[in-house]
């Protein structure tokens, strides 16, 4: 029996290679990941592609982390490790060719690229390895998937019908029928974690965005003998809401809130009663002595003063549903299904670089 650590979407260098991020990130390889990996004896970790965030370039202090996170540490433990490619790992969208890992790393002994399909035995476990599809290596994939005798794959996936974030359910890609062969599927790709029958999305191992925000994060534990997965979470949080109401609250409460927590966080603070402006602004300015690295106000729009119920427009609408509605309206020959998903793709992005 071997037990494999599964990880997936790392994205070094998220957030225009953000400082923040960078030591968040960290966090969680120092303090969950390799401890977890150490006590547990674990020597064979495979990572599901998007190692890296950007496609073009790399900063050379997140190339730096990601040596000193990851990729050092895997070689001191002396680990198997395979690193599929993703489609942020690749320079060119239709070419796994040119890639962030081979472009850094080149051959060596510990790692594993995988740019075309493969088959590995780990301890008498068949596992097809499947990386982004795409133009390049569209024939060997579907050939490979075809002949495969591995009754488990682990790919870079975009199939429809899963949420790639909470709330945001992908209507592009592949279909699930087309994996049906397989009785377990292990995907990276999606940031949000989920399954449907033999399909299991991973999701990443840390918060990225907003959308991310109380939706569980960590890594898994594939056993090789009873297909177990285990799901390890990251108990780290990058980003907090914070009901404020100041009813009943005195100045002595203040003092007493251990604020420090939030050093280099994001937050929103959503104003449920604010009736002493001394009293939040107090607040605020212990937030920002904490180093609190982000911070909105939301204020509460009901409490507004409204003369009746139609005063109040509603503009719940988000914005996937106001592109989505304007989609429908418009006279169109091209398929209005991936005009949704085009723009779905294009919103993720923008969500990424807030």
């Amino acid at each position: 029996m071997t037990k494999v650590a599964l990880v997936t979407d790392t994205h070094w260098g998220a957030r225009n290679d953000s400082r923040v991020f960078a030591k968040y990130f960290s966090k969680f390889w120092t303090d969950i990941f390799f401890p977890y990996i150490d006590s547990h004896k674990i020597d064979h970790v495979i990572h599901l592609g998007d190692i890296v965030d950007r496609r073009k370039y790399i900063n050379y202090v997140t190339a730096d982390n990601l040596k000193k996170d990851f990729i050092q540490p895997l070689k001191e433990r002396n680990i198997k490790f395979w690193c599929l490619i993703g489609n942020h790992d690749i320079y060119y969208r239709n070419s796994l060719e040119i890639n962030a890992l081979d472009q850094l790393y080149g051959v060596d002994e510990n790692i594993n690229l995988i740019s075309e399909p493969q088959e590995i035995n780990i301890d008498g476990c068949d596992l097809l390895l499947m990386p982004w599809i795409c133009k390049d290596n569209w024939n060997s994939t579907w050939t490979a998937i075809k002949e495969s005798k591995s009754q488990v794959m682990l790919g870079h996936l975009e199939l429809n019908g899963f949420e790639m974030h909470r709330g945001a359910v992908c209507e592009t890609g592949f279909d699930l029928e087309e994996f049906r062969k397989f009785d377990m599927v292990l995907s990276g790709h999606f940031h949000h974690r989920s399954s449907n029958d033999n399909i299991y999305y991973l999701g990443c191992p840390y918060e990225i965005t907003w959308s991310d925000y109380k939706d569980p994060k960590g890594f898994h534990i594939f056993d090789t003998e009873t297909r177990e997965l285990e799901f390890i979470k990251n108990p780290h949080s990058l980003f907090h809401k914070f009901d404020y109401n100041d009813t009943n609250m005195k100045i002595e409460e203040l003092d007493d809130m251990d604020l420090s927590q939030f050093e280099d966080s994001y937050m929103k603070i959503i104003i449920q009663n604010k009736t002493n402006p001394y009293l939040f602004d107090l607040f605020i300015d212990r937030l920002t002595k904490a180093g609190v690295h982000d911070l909105q106000i939301v204020e509460d729009l009901f409490n507004l003063d409204m003369d009746s119920e139609s005063d109040i427009i509603d503009e719940a609408k988000s914005t996937m549903e106001m592109l989505e509605s304007y989609v429908e309206q418009i006279e169109t020959t091209v398929s209005k299904k991936k005009l949704k998903g085009l723009f779905q793709s294009l919103y993720n992005e923008a969500l990424a670089l807030e």
